[in-house]
């Protein structure tokens, strides 16, 4: 089959190497804190201005394997790269090449399906409320996309939830699981590890069977605005963990 879509790719779009490692190193981070899943699900990330170039993983390799080098550099007007030997998860070609070209501000894309972010989305009402600190973070930054279809693997579906997507940094898939973006992969990675941690705090707190104190609005809103100046600690947090990746494996960067 003809591959020439995807050669031009690679010789037209910026693709920095930093980038791609931090990629491949939040699939091996995804796997260690469980929330892989067998070898489906899909992250990818931006490569050029206006999103329409960008890093995917290769059709059913499993996260833990992942290195820089096996990401797929892909363009999103380009559907002809379905039909080459290597053509990316039809799913993940409908979701993310979808979100990066409707939305470029979305600049890493990380979806999966972590237990309890999956659990919340699975409730008749999946909406986070704030009633701690991590839960307050995402207040006025999640969609709520709920009309579950099955797979995402249709042009419809990747439009349906870019509407749902627009204006906010997560994505909440009924029936589904998460999706998560950011400017940066450590940006994105740690929203996705405090997502997950928010959505544990509140399937606990409803599992006691009594009443949530739920913050007001204003408090909510306040608390979500105070994350704002540690953002910084996505980078720290980030990096400590690529440094655990090395310890065991330093493949992911090759």
């Amino acid at each position: 089959m003809n591959t020439a879509g995807l050669d031009r790719v690679q010789n037209e779009a910026a693709d920095p190497v930093d980038l791609r490692r931090d990629l491949a190193a939040a699939f091996r981070l995804c796997h260690r804190f469980g929330w892989s899943e067998s070898v489906g699900n899909h992250f990818s990330a931006a490569v050029s201005p206006c999103g329409r170039k960008f890093l995917l993983n290769p059709r059913w390799q499993h996260f833990a394997t992942i290195r820089a080098s096996d990401l797929l550099l892909l363009d999103a007007n380009e559907p002809e790269v379905m039909a080459a030997p290597n053509a990316p998860d039809p799913s993940a070609w409908a979701v993310h090449g979808t979100l990066h070209r409707r939305i470029p501000d979305a600049r890493v894309i990380l979806h999966c399906h972590s237990p309890h972010a999956t659990a919340l989305a699975c409730l008749k009402d999946p909406t986070l409320l704030p009633i701690d600190n991590n839960t307050a973070r995402f207040f006025g930054r999640i969609g709520y996309a709920l009309e579950f279809g099955g797979i995402s693997d249709t042009a419809s579906e990747g439009e349906h939830l870019a509407r749902a997507l627009r204006g906010n940094t997560v994505l909440v898939m009924g029936n589904h699981g998460v999706t998560v973006t950011g400017e940066t992969v450590a940006d994105a990675f740690e929203d996705l590890y405090f997502f997950e941690k928010a959505a544990q705090t509140q399937i606990l707190a409803l599992s006691s069977g009594r009443p949530l104190a739920v913050l007001s609005d204003e408090v909510a809103r306040n608390t979500a605005e105070g994350w704002l100046s540690y953002r910084g600690m996505a980078e720290r947090h980030f990096d400590y963990l690529k440094s655990t990746l090395d310890q065991e494996d330093r493949s992911w960067r090759d």
